[in-house]
């Protein structure tokens, strides 16, 4: 049923369109990291990261608008008209986050964060990386289901990792921080980063919900 072979050219178009936006989500995802891993270091200058990251996230807006518009256009879909719009507006809120959380350091003028920023963000790199290797599966569910399951079970992991370094870098800012302002900008970078976890994992669940309809 969702093998390439057996799909005609538009219905291959939804999985051409799910992997080249997976591909921005881990183009911005390592981009964030960047971005934190310079700010932890001292950089004086990443306007070029933050830049980037829009750049990407407009690109990934593109893809989702081609996609919305190719289901309005489409009589037969590859999967359930449903299943296509949740994944894709799934994808696009986590690159959504990604920029949300570079644009909160510019806006907040952040100069410096801990360690545990730039953690949190390699984990959300993670997240990211997995999420695109189980959508480049998507088109032979029915044969890959199993990988595409032992992958969200990987961000499922990620995400509750998140949430335990989260915790831990709010506990040690609240006790070692003394300047408030500062603390206040770090609290809503650190929840921003977790988020973006949040939103692969609700990726995760979409493509785990695919799979067991397929089986």
């Amino acid at each position: 049923m969702f093998l390439f072979g057996r799909l005609l050219p538009r219905e291959r178009e939804y999985f051409r369109l799910f992997d080249a936006h997976a591909a921005e989500i881990v183009n911005g995802a390592r981009a964030l990291a960047a971005l934190m891993k310079g700010l932890g270091e001292g950089a004086s200058d990443l306007r070029e990261l933050a830049s980037s990251i829009d750049a990407i996230e407009k690109r990934a807006d593109g893809i989702t608008r081609q996609t919305v518009q190719l289901l309005h256009r489409s009589f037969v879909t590859p999967l359930d008209r449903e299943e296509i719009h949740k994944l894709i507006s799934a994808m696009d809120d986590c690159l959504d986050l990604i920029q949300d959380c570079a644009e909160s350091v510019s806006l907040y003028d952040v100069k410096r964060v801990p360690a545990e920023a730039a953690l949190l963000a390699e984990i959300c790199v993670g997240c990211a990386e997995r999420v695109q290797q189980a959508v480049a599966h998507l088109a032979n569910a029915e044969r890959n289901g199993d990988t595409i399951m032992r992958l969200c079970e990987e961000i499922d992991r990620l995400e509750t990792d998140a949430d335990r370094v989260m915790r831990s870098a709010m506990s040690r800012l609240f006790r070692t921080e003394r300047d408030a302002i500062h603390l206040i900008k770090m609290k809503a970078i650190y929840e921003l980063l977790e988020t973006v976890t949040d939103r692969c994992e609700d990726v995760a669940h979409i493509l785990e919900g695919i799979v067991i309809d397929v089986a």
